[in-house]
């Protein structure tokens, strides 16, 4: 998108209230998380499905260890699916359409990864870095 024909109030409002939005509490949702990635090589959203379980606190815990998951924390873990697509639309597809069951089970979790997945798309259309919110 042309930066020239952007609101610059109108985007400096959105993002401010998209920063407050991104503070409030969520509740995890027991069918697991996904980390996206681009992989620009092919041109695609790489998307990985990974399980947890939900602890009486309602963090996500390692299904093996029971232990929190940490978002900056190091480890291995292997995604129990892998999607890929060369647009949001067409994971979404694979992600709603064609898994069963669907691996997303909050409703809430669904708008997030639809907003992550277009920003993807744009990124990747654009050739602009990727940061998952």
């Amino acid at each position: 998108m042309d930066s020239s024909i952007i609101n610059e109030d109108a985007f400096k409002q959105i993002h401010t209230l998209d920063q407050a939005l991104s503070q409030r509490y969520i509740s995890l949702d027991p069918s697991g998380y996904f980390l996206i990635k681009l992989k620009r090589s092919s041109k695609e959203i790489v998307v990985e499905h990974y399980s947890n379980n939900i602890d009486n606190l309602g963090r996500a815990v390692d299904t093996e260890t029971g232990q929190p998951i940490g978002c900056k924390e190091a480890r291995e873990k292997v995604p129990t699916t892998i999607y890929k697509g060369r647009s949001a639309k067409e994971i979404g597809i694979k992600l709603i359409e064609e898994s069963t069951p669907p691996p997303i089970s909050r409703l809430d979790h669904a708008l997030y990864l639809g907003r992550e997945l277009q920003k993807a798309e744009i990124c990747l259309l654009k050739n602009t870095p990727y940061i998952q919110d």
